[in-house]
């Protein structure tokens, strides 16, 4: 596996894209000659089983989180009735890519179909994802094209590990989450979701409580991890989506005394199959979901 560096102004991008079109890493030098890990990766791994490393941005299609059918973890009920497995967070970080194109600005790539993926999604398609790179952000497309005759469900997203603390001499609680959502849930182990009291935001992500909450129906797609005052922050937008409407969802995840915080931005909340909140692309239809991260 060859790992692709694209260096653009302060910044420093490090992706694999023919393996799970997953960036690896985002550093930015800083102009006092220090290096600042915007995204974390783990600095031993086994680059054979990436799926299960904690780090960088891992690309989650068709479906994220864990689908649940009737209390059966890992499968979900097609529209037509039937039935079918689906690992949790879906099969794109395990797939191989190949490449469309590729230039100083980013790349391109497809999905490889394997016929094992007809076992959890049996549909016609064609999946890309498309690297846009910044000089202090950068732009991950999932474009779904319906290849077949029938709507083709998803709610795909991306599992961002941001490094946190930022430096050696702070802690997860020197930093704030900010995220404008109406309401929130708590995902369970079973894939099921409890409500939360509505919470007061800017919130340490020190908090605990933060571990595997769904943020839903934003106030705001634009969700924010800054400096207790507000500095040094990372912004998480929603650029476009080409879908009716916009469902957006913001999971936070972490472990404690863990080097990284997720905020990751869904389409949807978890077991979107079952809980009736995915898109769905039509017959000869492409359909696209973008999402920006900067640094303000």
């Amino acid at each position: 596996m060859d790992i692709r560096r694209w260096d653009v102004g302060p910044s420093t991008f490090l992706v694999l894209p023919e393996k799970g079109a997953r960036l690896l890493n985002w550093h930015v030098n800083m102009g006092d000659g220090s290096v600042r890990d915007v995204i974390f990766w783990p600095e031993d791994v086994d680059n054979q089983n990436l799926a299960s490393v904690h780090g960088g941005i891992p690309i989650l299609f068709p479906f994220c989180g864990t689908c649940s059918h009737q209390g059966e973890k890992g499968k979900w009920r097609a529209q037509d009735g039937k039935v079918y497995q689906m690992p949790q967070h879906g099969f794109a970080q395990n797939a191989s890519f190949r490449v469309r194109s590729m230039d100083q600005a980013g790349f391109e790539v497809e999905m490889v179909q394997e016929e094992a993926w007809k076992n959890f999604y049996p549909y016609d398609f064609t999946f890309t994802v498309i690297y846009h790179f910044l000089e202090l952000s950068l732009q991950i497309s999932l474009v779904l094209e319906n290849e077949g005759r029938d709507p083709i469900p998803w709610s795909a997203g991306l599992h961002p590990y941001f490094q946190v603390p930022w430096r050696k001499d702070l802690v997860a609680e020197n930093h704030l989450l900010k995220v404008l959502s109406k309401k929130s849930y708590q995902y369970q182990t079973d894939g099921s979701l409890t409500d939360n009291p509505k919470s007061d935001y800017p919130t340490p992500l020190g908090d605990e409580s933060l571990i595997n909450r769904i943020h839903y129906q934003l106030e705001s797609s634009e969700a924010e991890i800054s400096l207790l005052n507000g500095e040094e922050s990372i912004r998480i937008n929603e650029a476009s989506w080409s879908g009716k409407g916009s469902r957006l969802s913001y999971v936070s995840w972490t472990k404690p005394g863990a080097p990284y915080f997720c905020l990751e931005p869904w389409m949807s909340p978890p077991n979107a199959p079952e809980n009736k909140t995915v898109q769905y692309v039509s017959p000869g239809a492409r359909e696209e979901f973008t999402i920006e991260v900067e640094l303000a």
